[in-house]
Order: structure tokens, then sequence, then C-alpha cells
């Protein structure tokens, strides 16, 4: 099984998000495995997911205000291309497996992070 690591930040509180999250997740026949807590804002999750289903948890992601870095958007886009050139019922069954790694971030600590020349992307 293929693992793919997805970096993202929100500004939305982590809560509210997270119960979102898990419940996009099972509407796309997909199950988180692990959360932890990284820092106190930062959070990890261990997603598997059927290939089919990559591109509605992309989208719910999005929905929910969860930006995703470039790397992330690469990593996303590389399965979303996979899922539409497979032909077989067998392939597009075939699990992935997420980590996501989410950052809270408010307006203090992204202006901080700018001032002090850190990059997102």
């Amino acid at each position: 099984m293929e693992s793919f690591d997805i970096q993202a930040f929100t500004y939305r509180q982590g809560h509210g998000l997270l119960t979102e999250l898990a419940a996009a997740c099972t509407g796309c026949g997909g199950w988180v495995l692990d959360r932890r807590t990284l820092s106190p804002n930062n959070i990890e999750l261990r997603i598997e997911i059927q290939l089919r289903a990559v591109l509605d948890f992309y989208a719910a992601l999005l929905a929910a205000g969860v930006e995703v870095t470039r790397s992330g958007h690469g990593a996303l886009t590389e399965l979303c291309t996979r899922s539409k050139h497979l032909r077989f019922t067998a392939e597009l069954g075939q699990i992935v497996a997420l980590r996501l790694e989410l950052a809270f971030l408010d307006e203090i600590s992204l202006h901080s992070l700018l001032a002090a020349g850190s990059c997102l992307a």
C-alpha cells in the first residue's frame, strides 16, 4: 500500500473541523486509523481511503477550509490522475494511505511566520 504525506493548514478551530474531516473521510468510504497531537497547534491524521474516492476527499478538505501546501496538492493531484486513468474496478478499489499533517493557524502566527521569512508551500 502506498502512503502519501499531505501538509495543510487552517484558520478554523480544531474540534469542529476534526469532526467534519472524520465525517468527510467516512462519507468517502475511508477511515481514520490514528489521530495524534504533534504540538499544541499541529495534529496528524492517518487515513486510508479507496483510490476511487480521493477526489471526493480532496474536495471535502478544501470545502472544510483546509489549505493544502504545494506538495500536498501535488500528491493529491497525482492520486486523482491515477484514478482517472484506471480501467478496472479492482484497481479503483486500491487502498491508499494518507498522512495528513494539519497546522491550526491564527492571524498572529501567520504574521510572525511571514515576518520571519518562512514559506508554508
